[in-house]
């Protein structure tokens, strides 16, 4: 059985979050919707002033790569 996107991002998630975790820091998937990717930014990453140069050339330049279903990634 095929994973279904939020599945395939959740467990890119898991990867990327040991570094986020290495500053203090943290992801949540929120929600997926239409290819836009919702996540919140915790901990060290929720006041950081690079959270979202993090956000944009981080967790969405990885999820892109490897789920070409994503188009972009955002916080709320």
């Amino acid at each position: 059985m095929e994973k279904s996107v939020e599945d395939k991002i959740s467990e890119a998630l898991e990867n990327i979050r040991p570094m986020l975790q290495a500053d203090g820091g943290d992801v949540q998937l929120v929600e997926v919707k239409d290819g836009v990717v919702k996540v919140r930014l915790r901990g060290a990453c929720g006041s950081c002033p690079m959270a979202q140069m993090t956000l944009k050339m981080g967790i969405e330049r990885e999820l892109k790569r490897r789920i070409p279903e994503v188009v972009e990634v955002v916080s709320v």
